[in-house]
């Protein structure tokens, strides 16, 4: 049954696909934020994600927390739009889509040759990480988590290894073989850390218990890597803008779980700046 439900929703996307890179970016944008905010919420239940805002003290009253949904269901659907542009933003033919803040923090990282840890959440539009990061010529392997939907997740994959980050790190045991290989070669690693995850350990986020990854973290005590934490903002509908931060250095004595928290304490605070640009949908403290 969920095979079929999956093949369906593989044809809506790719139809919408062919239309969005007919229209333009701009307008292809536009159409994707109606498409979200019409068809979204029938995708995830909508008490599920006032919940996880009303837990994490986010909006003042229900009404503003219904515009931070519409506008997050409006922003998921321009995400799935700009998909089928990933290959302009890869050559830079839209003009000014993106601003950089800190690109100095990337050319330190590049010419000491370091390898460290970026990380981030699923903010708008969460794939440039990887991707501009990679166009510094910093050797860069990007964690990724396969879609539920094995139609779409070939595309999405061929997607992702052509335009955003060729080193395509399957998320789970499969993946840790090639990730150690590409370690030992100074490889740095792109990861999002705002999904729940099996193999985790329950931090807080939010100040509630949140099954959180610990892979930033393990490297860190193995490796003795910084964390450089990036910030992707949606501005004015069609552009971005990506901010890195100073990287963060852990002590020796900084324990996994420390670690991970103070990463999830980073995490919120991003989230903090633009609420409706963060996946509320997931389960985060199942």
């Amino acid at each position: 049954m969920k095979k079929i439900k999956y093949f369906f929703e593989f044809i809506f996307i790719i139809t919408f696909f062919f239309i969005f890179k007919i229209i333009g970016y701009k307008n292809a944008s536009n159409l994707g934020e109606i498409i979200g905010k019409k068809i979204g919420p029938f995708f995830r239940s909508k008490s599920k994600i006032l919940e996880n805002l009303e837990s994490s003290n986010i909006g003042k009253s229900e009404k503003e927390r219904e515009a931070i949904i519409e506008n997050m269901w409006g922003n998921y659907g321009r995400i799935l739009s700009e998909y089928v542009f990933l290959k302009k933003f890869r050559e830079n033919n839209l003009n000014d889509f993106l601003e950089i803040e800190g690109s100095e923090i990337l050319d330190q990282i590049k010419k000491k040759n370091e390898q460290v840890v970026f990380i981030s959440g699923h903010f708008n539009n969460f794939e440039l990480m990887a991707m501009e990061i990679e166009k510094t010529k910093i050797d860069l392997c990007a964690i990724y988590r396969p879609l539920n939907n094995s139609f779409l997740n070939i595309i999405m994959e061929n997607i992702r290894k052509k335009y955003i980050c060729k080193n395509q790190i399957k998320k789970g045991k499969s993946g840790t073989r090639n990730l150690i290989d590409l370690l030992k070669k100074n490889f740095s690693v792109a990861l999002m850390i705002d999904q729940r995850v099996r193999e985790g350990e329950a931090v807080k986020f939010f100040n509630k218990s949140a099954q959180t990854t610990t892979i930033p973290a393990q490297l860190v005590k193995k490796f003795g890597l910084r964390i450089v934490p990036v910030y992707i903002e949606r501005k004015n509908k069609h552009f971005f803008k990506i901010s890195f931060r100073n990287p963060i250095r852990f002590g020796k004595d900084s324990s996994i779980k420390e670690i991970s928290l103070e990463l999830n304490k980073v995490l919120e605070n991003m989230i903090l700046k633009n609420p409706d640009q963060w996946i509320w949908t997931h389960d985060r403290w199942k």
